[in-house]
């Protein structure tokens, strides 16, 4: 449940939407605290309120480092190897630092102010455990330190150039204001970062100049680090989009055996579709020609005998690619839906073009007919193992013919017309 791995979905979901509000309930206390009539008026209530989230905050550090030795890359190192290296990751520091305040509170009740305000407000860290979208930001910022860094130098060297020139023309103008470089530093971050507080200007001719040129590079100067972040958000965002969409494919009993060049390929056919709750999806009748990979929500698949609930990550109609028969089943969004969708049509241009992934497409799918996969409705076997369902003989129906038995091993690469017609899954 804490780490959304298990077969518990809606428990995880749940836990996880909690503690995002208790994380967000426990900022807005902390900063609302510090006005001194809600102080004086709920100060004893919100000190219990306070040690309830630290103990729940306490609870939840412990029982991740508890189910630390069953994380993948840290199985090999042992029950306590595990637990320490896990306690040395940046998500398991932020996690002990929202449970800190806790313990300043129970002993040292009132030499900890300050730093359990400080902590108390870092618990926001914690949200990018929950956050994509922050974890992918603190990711870019750590790849690119090394251009940021760069940038960084190159802007303290303006503003160090900029303090000395301002030094040396305006120190016998303003001898209090310009005493020395240090003083002059405090103009130059002043003017390159645009603030321009006005406290400290130039009189004289030449240093209007100086600060005209150093304002103008500020702009430019102030932009390098904001692009630099910029790119490399955009860059992390699309990484972990196409690594989660290649996942998925690779996942399709139907593309296994392709090499990640390929399977690349057809991610690239993917096209996005968003659905509301309760929109109809696919009817039952129509023809069964696309493919869904679900990336965010959960959609209701009504079988015969059965209903079906297909979450986040998996997929359902990898029949449609092969034999495009009608559909058997209503497919609805149970609740608001990301899908990815891919047609048949543009798969077989995509084959068309490569004959080496035709072929392999094509010897997997005779494969599959050959070996009498089962299936119910909508899904194949595989399928239905996403949702846990147990496939009996009672409720199956056997894949329909794809090939005649007279038909040869060449495959699609031949290009001869006869055969194309011959094979529908072609």
């Amino acid at each position: 449940m804490l780490e959304d791995t298990g077969g518990r979905k809606d428990a995880a979901r749940f836990l996880r939407h909690f503690l995002v509000f208790l994380i967000l309930g426990n900022i807005f206390l902390a900063v609302i605290e510090t006005v001194p009539s809600i102080r004086q008026t709920f100060g004893t209530h919100l000190r219990f309120v306070q040690l309830g989230c630290g103990f729940i905050f306490l609870i939840e550090y412990i029982m991740r480092l508890y189910v630390a030795d069953l994380h993948p890359p840290l199985r090999r190192y042992g029950p306590v190897k595990s637990r320490l290296r896990y306690a040395l990751h940046p998500d398991a520091i932020v996690d002990l630092i929202g449970a800190l305040p806790l313990l300043f509170v129970l002993f040292l009740p009132n030499q900890a102010v300050t730093i359990v305000v400080i902590l108390r407000l870092a618990r926001f860290l914690k949200l990018a455990r929950y956050s994509p979208a922050l974890r992918s930001l603190f990711s870019a910022v750590a790849t690119e330190r090394k251009a940021l860094l760069g940038s960084s130098m190159i802007i303290f060297g303006v503003i160090l150039l900029a303090a000395t020139l301002m030094y040396l023309v305006e120190h016998n103008e303003q001898p209090e204001k310009f005493r020395s470089i240090l003083h002059g530093i405090y103009w130059a971050i002043t003017t390159v970062t645009t603030v321009g507080y006005g406290d400290v200007v130039p009189v004289s001719n030449l240093g209007k100049m100086v600060a005209a040129v150093v304002m103008l590079m500020g702009y430019g100067l102030i932009a390098l680090p904001v692009g630099i972040i910029a790119s490399a958000f955009a860059r992390e965002i699309h990484s972990r989009d196409f690594v989660v969409t290649w996942s998925m494919v690779a996942r399709v009993p139907l593309f296994e055996d392709l090499k990640a060049t390929e399977i690349a390929e057809v991610s690239k056919l993917l096209q996005a579709q968003s659905v509301s709750r309760g929109a109809l999806i696919a009817e039952k009748g129509d023809v069964a020609d696309k493919m869904y990979f679900i990336s965010e929500g959960e959609v209701e698949i009504k079988l015969p005998h059965d209903t079906v609930y297909l979450g986040e990550g998996n997929f359902f109609g990898e029949l449609a690619l092969i034999n495009q028969t009608r559909r058997t089943a209503n497919v609805s969004a149970n609740s608001d839906c990301q899908l990815l969708v891919l047609e048949a049509d543009a798969l077989q241009q995509l084959m068309a073009r490569d004959a080496a992934l035709a072929k392999k497409v094509m010897e997997e799918a005779r494969e599959r007919v050959m070996a009498g996969k089962k299936v119910l409705g909508e899904l194949a076997e595989e399928e239905l193992k996403q949702a846990g369902v147990f496939v009996s003989a009672s409720n199956v129906r056997e894949e329909p013919e794809l090939f005649n038995e007279d038909e040869t091993e060449a495959g699609p690469e031949t290009g001869s017309e006869t055969e194309t017609e011959k094979d529908p899954a072609q």
